[in-house]
């Protein structure tokens, strides 16, 4: 049987060095399912890979992430995030978000995550 907190916990570790694509590619889902706020779902590995690899790119400097407090139930974790980075071509932003991920055999197969987009 899978430990939600132990995989949730080697998940933010990848995270919190950097490590988001590796992450991805070590504890997501085939038919994973993330979505933004109140945005349409965006359903699939490969679709989501994209996403997460433009968001990689898309950072010039990383100065700090850092996961403030977490907490799993049964196959659900949820996480408090602080992300310190400068964008290419753009500022330095600090971005906080709340992650919730919903666990099946070892894998993430749904993440939301809630941010105020300012």
């Amino acid at each position: 049987m899978y430990q939600t907190e132990q995989l949730e916990s080697e998940l933010n570790t990848m995270i919190q060095q950097g490590e988001i694509l590796p992450a991805f590619e070590k504890f997501y889902a085939e038919n994973v399912v993330m979505q933004e706020n109140s945005e349409p779902p965006v359903p699939g590995k490969a679709a989501n890979r994209d996403r997460e690899k433009t968001f990689v790119d898309s950072v010039q400097a990383v100065h700090g992430i850092k996961l403030v407090r977490s907490a799993a139930n049964g196959d659900v974790a949820f996480g408090e995030w602080l992300f310190d980075v400068t964008f290419k071509g753009g500022g330095r932003v600090k971005m906080e978000q709340v992650s919730v991920r919903q666990w099946r055999d070892g894998k993430v197969v749904s993440e939301r995550f809630y941010y105020n987009k300012g």
